[in-house]
């Protein structure tokens, strides 16, 4: 794998991670539960992503996935 892929794909992981921790950590507060509750609602959520669908999103993206299409 190239650096710049890399760089892409761990980019990309951050990125979902984020976006993926963010919604459960607002609805655990919305719900009551204490600063704690709320993380491990948001590293659950993150350690249950889908990362085949996250690899598949990013090959469609790469040059080489648009050249095969």
């Amino acid at each position: 794998m190239r650096d710049d892929q890399q760089r892409r794909l761990a980019q990309a992981v951050r990125e979902a991670c984020v976006e993926a921790a963010s919604s459960p950590y607002e609805e655990a507060g919305i719900s009551g539960l204490c600063y704690e509750g709320r993380w491990e609602c948001a590293v659950d959520t993150m350690r249950n992503l889908d990362l085949a669908v996250l690899l598949e999103q990013l090959e469609s993206l790469s040059p080489a996935g648009k050249e095969s299409t």
